[in-house]
């Protein structure tokens, strides 16, 4: 294939970032991001990343492919990445700099920050079951705290849309689910016609949760940036937490703040390079 590549990866989340500034379309194919993420037989990684050429007034546009060669709208963590990988492509980091970068679930800013930080506005989520889009409740109500049958026990969930589907569900002990088994059961349950990514929830405090994530296309992942966005907002709908939460992942932590005064996201976090190479 002779394509360079860098790797990024945040809080473990970890991506393939291809420099796509001369063509509108990406240059690797779905099923050859598969075989690139394939940790024994190539590079490994949870997704295959896209810097293409902005559009309108954006600086540039994002596409990424999943691990299974599926699309997502959007990858909180990959954004990122994404954003210093651009950084690295235009010559070094700016603190402060802002992007503005298009993806399938709208324009989104990330801002990079000291050591290696970036904050995101991640826009506004959408909880209207068809907005997400989920069978359960009412097409033009919010799903909070429904009960869901997955694996012979009723679960109460919660789902939002950061751009791309989440159900939340609250649990006890975020280190005792068993993730291999519910999550693709969650993942590929009826009610959720484009699949959905799945977040189960401890809360240690009203300002730190403890999250474990199944995501649609990449199976169990270290971090996830939509997910503990989306876990945000699900515990503010049920009372479970605080709009400003640092959210524990198994890779590391992530500040979550749901603005009141404009309802938006803004996720902070890390990105690092691992390395270049040629595949």
């Amino acid at each position: 294939m002779a394509i360079e590549f860098t790797k990024y990866h945040g809080l473990g989340n970890d991506f393939i970032l291809i420099d796509n500034r001369s063509s509108d379309s990406p240059l690797v194919s779905p099923e050859q991001a598969v075989q690139m993420c394939d940790r024994h037989f190539g590079i490994g990684a949870d997704g295959v990343i896209f810097a293409l050429p902005g559009t309108g007034d954006t600086d540039y546009r994002m596409r990424i492919f999943n691990s299974d060669g599926s699309e997502p709208q959007m990858c909180g963590n990959g954004i990122r990445c994404l954003a210093r990988f651009i950084a690295q492509l235009e010559g070094g980091e700016t603190l402060g700099k802002t992007y503005s970068i298009n993806t399938l679930a709208g324009i989104i800013s990330p801002r990079l920050e000291a050591e290696g930080q970036v904050r995101v506005d991640m826009g506004t989520p959408y909880l209207f079951a068809h907005e997400i889009p989920t069978a359960l409740g009412n097409p033009n109500e919010k799903v909070i705290n429904q009960p869901l049958a997955v694996a012979g026990k009723s679960w109460l969930v919660t789902c939002v849309s950061m751009g791309n589907p989440h159900c939340i569900t609250f649990v006890e002990n975020a280190s005792a689910i068993d993730l291999a088994a519910l999550g693709p059961q969650f993942e590929h349950h009826q009610v959720f016609p484009e699949r959905t990514n799945t977040e189960f929830i401890e809360v240690v405090r009203p300002d730190y949760l403890k999250m474990r994530v199944w995501e649609r296309g990449a199976g169990a992942t270290l971090a996830c940036g939509t997910g503990a966005c989306a876990s945000v907002v699900a515990g503010v709908l049920t009372e479970n937490c605080d709009r400003n939460c640092t959210v524990e992942l198994p890779g590391g932590c992530l500040t979550i703040e749901w603005s009141e005064a404009d309802n938006r996201l803004y996720m902070t976090g890390p990105a690092q390079l691992v390395f270049t190479g040629t595949y």
